[in-house]
């Protein structure tokens, strides 16, 4: 039972929506952005962890050890929010040599990280020759590690420079390597959003066209949510409710992850920007309206630690990625950096076991200790593994 305040005239129909969606019924367009329209967080945050302990009545919660490798900044897509990417023509473009990225993979490795998350711009010159490449000098080095790799932007930008399908580009990624898809680049699915913050970059029914055909091919990815600029609330739920209908469809996602815009050195700096309470509002409301999803990631990277961890009393049963280098919301002015033991803490404060997982959602029993990230784009030292 949601419980109601005694002084809430006029908004007994807001709970009445929670005691729904506790209850496994599936709340409507409507009903999801009358709860996202809800002031009181704390009774969405009741509700949402009463659907999260509902599909994982398991005594843990769950984070994962990867790396964030951008193999380049270059970028023919012009996005107002990104502070990462660069132009073809900038002079502080790069592109990762093969060395760099296995010496970055080894030192993941080395911490008991099992998993890359490897994205990049949309590159104006290389083939699809170039990322099976680099695919296989990655397996063939380092067989163990899953490569979570190409946002669905990445992979529509591939079908075009090469000219082919979009089957024979992920078979053929597939078979060189590539084990999961990322979410990156959906942002708002919603064409009117997309076309105001973004140009040269993919739209809607093509970002999810590249998970459905992936998961029609056995594949799994994750998807995800940049809010808090230039779309409505009712946007919001459209991009949930599109996600919904594609899971329904092909049950491929194994997780969804939302955070807030962070504007610093973007072209929409001036942007007016929402805080915590939009953050555990929305990733509340998610974890009510997304009934078919089994998983959602907190957000410390943008939230920092006690929102973060907060946020698994909103709805979130993964504490995310340690996450040992990131780039892309470094640039943007937002940087927090946690140590395993942090992750592991806040997991334990809330009364739950801390276990470590894969992409899958699979558990992996090895303990990690003592995992302090040194810097923006630093290493750790050793760890003591055991």
């Amino acid at each position: 039972m949601i419980a109601q305040p005694a002084n809430a005239r006029g908004t007994t129909s807001d709970y009445d929506l929670m005691e729904k969606a506790v209850a496994g019924e599936r709340l409507s367009f409507d009903e999801g952005l009358q709860l996202l329209e809800c002031r009181d967080l704390a009774a969405l945050g009741r509700a949402a962890d009463a659907v999260t302990r509902r599909l994982h009545p398991e005594p843990y919660r769950t984070y994962n050890i990867d790396r964030n490798i951008n193999y380049t900044n270059i970028c023919t897509a012009v996005c107002d929010f990104c502070a990462f990417y660069r132009g073809p023509k900038s002079d502080e473009g790069y592109v990762l040599s093969i060395d760099e990225i296995l010496q970055k993979i080894e030192e993941t490795v080395a911490i008991g990280g099992d998993q890359i998350l490897l994205q990049g711009g949309l590159h104006h010159e290389y083939k699809l020759e170039w990322y099976e490449d680099m695919l296989r000098a990655i397996k063939d080095r380092y067989p163990q590690v899953n490569i979570h790799g190409f946002s669905p932007p990445e992979i529509y930008h591939f079908t075009k420079m090469s000219k082919l399908p979009l089957e024979t580009v992920l078979s053929r990624l597939r078979d060189a390597g590539l084990g999961s898809l990322p979410g990156g680049g959906a942002e708002i699915l919603v064409d009117r959003v997309r076309s105001a913050i973004t140009r040269g970059k993919v739209m809607t029914d093509d970002w999810l066209n590249v998970n459905r055909v992936w998961h029609k091919m056995g594949g799994r990815s994750t998807a995800t949510m940049m809010f808090g600029h230039v779309e409505t609330l009712a946007e919001r739920i459209e991009h949930l409710e599109r996600l919904r209908q594609l899971q329904d469809e092909t049950a491929g996602f194994t997780a969804f992850i939302c955070w807030t815009f962070q504007p610093d050195n973007t072209e929409m700096a001036d942007t007016p920007t929402v805080g915590s309470f939009e953050y555990l509002r929305t990733n509340a409301v998610a974890r009510l309206y997304l009934d078919n999803f089994a998983n959602i990631q907190a957000s410390w990277v943008t939230q920092g630690l006690k929102i973060g961890q907060l946020a698994l009393l909103y709805g979130a049963n993964d504490m995310g990625s340690l996450m040992i280098e990131e780039n892309v919301v470094a640039e943007a002015g937002t940087v927090h950096y946690l140590t395993l033991d942090d992750i592991r803490s806040a997991i334990s404060e809330l009364g739950y076991q801390p276990r470590q997982r894969n992409v899958f959602y699979e558990l992996i029993d090895r303990e990690v200790e003592s995992i302090t990230p040194a810097g923006k784009n630093g290493m750790t030292p050793l760890p003591i593994l055991r």
